[in-house]
């Protein structure tokens, strides 16, 4: 057993010398696994990313979507790649959430991967049509603690980011509110206009758009106390300390990449951040441009597992 471990230590140590040995990276495409099908808010900033990515490293950088399975197909495929800077991963929030309601996974959600750079944050948003009767979210809860079981709200999903902010809320709050569940796009505000459901939701990529065109009202936001993305609204913090919460999109890749390749992926990141009309456009999809170093991001990703974990323990969530 020691000696298979001594081994295995010598083989990704020289692993990663090897890759770093080539000078001359990148001298072919760059693949960037996305756990998604095309057209949607990660699919988009993805392939943004990616454009200027490729433009900056003077190689195409190519947005490889495999969706299904909660995102998984897609993370599994980025854990098991070289690391020779050719396979990235676009990581979306919801590794967190996928790890934080299925324990056992094929590949550790934290230590199997190269965390590279952040991209950008954005908080979860709770809305409603704009002729509710709720004008904030101290509003709605009142009202749930009145009539228990009476309203719903919808998710994309058992298990998203949405469905575990819902419950940590609602917990919180110590109201009833009935989840109700979708497969994702615009599903959840087809049934929020139709008065199916009485609260949606979901990330400001998606709500930030409707806000702009008043289609929704804004009851709060998940981002930190005092930093709404929108002024004045109220933040689900400035009622419980606790419940902070921003889903994130970065840039990642397989175990052991060379220290070289991750500075500069990391050093082009940074740079596509800075660019005013880049930061625009993310800030238009409801998101704020973040760049991070990649400890700070594997940081970032650990606690929000744990947090998200101790919401599906305490609340009995599963996958479906």
């Amino acid at each position: 057993m020691i000696l298979r471990t001594i081994l295995g230590c010598i083989l990704v140590t020289f692993s990663a010398i090897t890759w770093a040995a080539d000078p001359n990276w990148p001298n072919k495409p760059i693949r960037m696994l996305l756990g998604y099908a095309p057209g949607g808010g990660s699919d988009i900033v993805a392939r943004l990313v990616a454009k200027q990515l490729g433009e900056r490293l003077g190689q195409n950088v190519l947005v490889e979507n495999h969706p299904g399975a909660g995102g998984t197909i897609a993370i599994d495929l980025a854990a098991k790649a070289n690391p020779d800077g050719y396979t990235l991963y676009f990581a979306p929030s919801a590794h967190a959430s996928t790890a934080a309601i299925r324990p056992k996974l094929p590949y550790d959600p934290v230590n199997d991967f190269t965390w590279i750079s952040m991209v950008t944050t954005y908080p979860i948003a709770f809305t409603v049509l704009p002729g509710s009767k709720f004008n904030n979210l101290s509003d709605f809860l009142q009202a749930a603690k009145n009539e228990p079981g009476k309203y719903t709200y919808s998710s994309v999903g058992v298990g998203s980011a949405m469905h575990l902010v819902g419950e940590w809320t609602f917990s919180e709050a110590n109201v009833n509110v009935v989840h109700v569940p979708f497969k994702g796009g615009t599903q959840p505000f087809q049934e929020l206009l139709g008065g199916r459901i009485d609260v949606m939701i979901d990330t400001m990529t998606l709500t930030a758009s409707l806000l702009k065109d008043k289609r929704v009202k804004l009851l709060a936001t998940t981002a930190p106390k005092g930093a709404s993305p929108v002024a004045n609204a109220q933040t689900v913090a400035d009622l419980f300390p606790s419940v902070t919460y921003e889903s994130w999109l970065g840039v990642a890749g397989p175990p052991n990449m060379p220290v070289e390749i991750i500075e500069r992926i990391n050093k082009e990141v940074r740079a596509i951040l800075s660019d005013a009309d880049f930061k625009q456009r993310l800030i238009d999809f409801g998101g704020k441009p973040y760049a991070s170093s990649p400890m700070e991001f594997k940081a970032r990703v650990a606690r929000d597992i744990e947090s998200l974990s101790k919401v599906a323990q305490r609340q009995n969530i599963r996958p479906e």
